[in-house]
């Protein structure tokens, strides 16, 4: 039974390293992309900070509504003690 356990841990090693070297390599050029100096990154220089804040916004609307339904909860159970 332990040689199973031992089997699954190599395993368990063996796939996170497989993904750090599957990582580790650069994509393919872009095609009509500037010279060596001055190369974009491969999003194309895309804005992520809009897209942040909508996340974060909608997150803390998610844990305000998980907030406001845990109170009222507990205002129903302490009503019917």
């Amino acid at each position: 039974m332990k040689n199973i356990y031992f089997y699954k841990l190599i395993l368990s090693f063996l796939l996170m390293f497989a993904v750090t070297i599957v990582f580790a390599t650069d994509g393919p050029p872009n095609p009509g992309s500037t010279p060596v100096g001055g190369e974009e990154p491969l999003g194309g220089g895309a804005p992520i900070g809009g897209g942040l804040f909508i996340l974060l916004g909608l997150g803390a609307a998610y844990g305000g509504n998980k907030l406001y339904d845990s109170r009222s909860k507990d205002e129903v159970n302490n009503t019917l003690l």
